[in-house]
């Protein structure tokens, strides 16, 4: 194969919360969403790929003093540098050879600018997400089964050592998923019933707003819980959350609890922990847990005090990182502290969740006595490319149940023009359905299926008219504010 990344185009259109979205230190009302165009020539022939993806405050460093002009400023910077970095990499043989020759060479220039891994990846990520689509767009082959075919010349040896000689399909189930369970986000500033919601504060466009009314509509068996932090605060809702999933007569519920970098060492955490356990109100609810994901801070989360505190403590829950998932060394140096696994995210990237993956399977076979897990999570991911792209890779993973969160925060695709409304409604039927005035996502029994994002190229088949999006280069941040047109 011969790879060459010709041209690259952003594109930015603002996209508002239907409620406000609290998580961390961070409440997201308005967000911009970029799509990434890139024109490439593989094997001679001209195509090009899409890549897409919310721009939100306070995920890819958490730094309470940065605002979100700054913010968006420096996620900007890496996605361009990437761009930069994919047109001067040249003539490539495969799309793990064009993967590897742009993050080598954006490692390298993060390091001289104050941009965390987690961040600097994230414009890999987004390249690496229009190259594989383009890649599949031009051979014609499902994400899933170029997985397993390894089109994009995968070296898994390359990224883990042990996992040398080992191919992506010993690694992954024989078949992708086509249906999985939706994990419903319950942040920290959402109402549990209605009752509950200010009257300013209703949405009032035909969609579920309180925990109460989603568990009701949709069926939910998964969630995920955020904590606050605050022992006796996250106790009683947690209670109360418990009572009204049982109440809805929802008998085979799981969750997750995100600890959202919340403590700076692990004794307050084993603290709440440990009076949640003596609560015997809500042990059936604690015994629905899969795993806690990421309490601590990223800065303290794989020190050595950390790793010997899990070591000190034998009763802890299943915990995974997130936000401390910046590198390739980082799962492995979560397993070693204690952890059980990761989540995978698009945004951290694909080649990572895939090597991801295949080490945690080769761990759980070596270890068959000790719990390997990875999860799949959202970053508000909304369509129409980048929850398609997510849905396709997550059920390439076999990963069977997924946190979703973008069609709750957002009022499905109301935020997009007609003509994409009208294709993504026709190329993902399964998906999607026409819903209080707009395009919502299918959720059932608490399940959608993605039969047709296995099936599409790479998770959507759609041509994204980009007419109603704003060049990079006219974007303002201004328009974010006042809620005006995008530039």
């Amino acid at each position: 194969m011969s790879i060459v990344v010709k041209e690259s185009e952003l594109f930015l259109r603002n996209v508002r919360t239907r409620m406000p979205f609290k998580y961390g230190i961070a409440v997201l009302t308005g967000v911009p969403h970029l799509v990434m165009r890139m024109t490439l020539e593989i094997d001679g022939r001209i195509q090009t790929g899409l890549a897409a993806d919310n721009l939100p405050p306070k995920w890819f460093t958490k730094n309470p003093e940065q605002s979100f002009r700054e913010e968006l400023a420096d996620m900007f910077a890496v996605i361009e540098s990437a761009c930069g970095f994919a047109a001067e990499s040249g003539n490539c043989e495969s799309v793990f050879a064009l993967w590897a020759s742009v993050y080598s060479r954006q490692k390298s220039w993060a390091e001289s600018k104050p941009y965390p891994p987690l961040l600097w990846g994230f414009g890999v990520s987004l390249v690496e997400r229009a190259v594989i689509d383009a890649c599949c767009r031009a051979g014609g082959h499902a994400f899933a089964r170029a997985v397993r075919d390894n089109v994009f010349g995968l070296d898994l040896g390359e990224v883990y050592g042990e996992l040398r000689g080992k191919s992506p399909a010993e690694t992954l189930p024989s078949e992708p998923l086509r249906r999985i369970f939706v994990r419903h986000t319950v942040g920290l500033a959402d109402p549990l019933t209605d009752a509950e919601i200010p009257g300013e504060e209703r949405a009032g466009d035909g969609l579920p707003q309180s925990l109460a009314a989603c568990i009701e509509t949709y069926r939910l068996r998964y969630f995920k819980i955020k904590l606050c932090g605050d022992a006796e605060r996250d106790r009683e809702r947690l209670k109360r959350i418990a009572g009204l999933v049982e109440g809805a007569g929802i008998s085979d519920y799981r969750f997750t609890l995100d600890g959202n970098e919340q403590y700076t060492e692990i004794a307050p955490f084993r603290s709440l922990w440990e009076a949640l356990v003596r609560d015997r109100s809500i042990g059936d609810f604690l015994s629905r847990l899969i795993v806690v994901e990421q309490p601590l801070r990223r800065d303290t989360a794989l020190g050595a005090r950390t790793a010997a505190d899990l070591a000190g403590w034998k009763e802890r829950p299943p915990m995974i990182i997130d936000e401390s998932d910046a590198t390739f060394e980082s799962l492995p140096d979560a397993l070693e502290a204690g952890y059980c696994g990761t989540s995978h995210k698009n945004c951290k990237g694909i080649i990572k969740g895939l090597a991801a993956a295949a080490l945690l399977a080769h761990r759980r076979h070596a270890d068959p006595g000790r719990p390997y897990v990875q999860t799949a999570e959202d970053l508000t991911n909304i369509g129409p490319v980048a929850l398609a792209q997510d849905l396709a890779v997550i059920g390439t993973l076999g990963i069977d149940h997924a946190e979703r969160n973008g069609h709750h925060y957002f009022h499905g695709l109301a935020g997009f023009a007609e003509p994409i409304r009208r294709a993504v409604l026709a190329a993902h039927g399964d998906l999607y359905h026409g819903h209080a005035g707009t395009v919502t996502l299918r959720i059932e029994e608490g399940a959608i299926d993605i039969g047709s994002t296995v099936d599409a190229p790479f998770g959507t088949g759609i041509e994204v008219d980009v007419s109603g999006f704003v060049p990079r280069a006219q974007w303002r941040f201004e328009s974010l504010e006042s809620g005006a047109d995008s530039r």
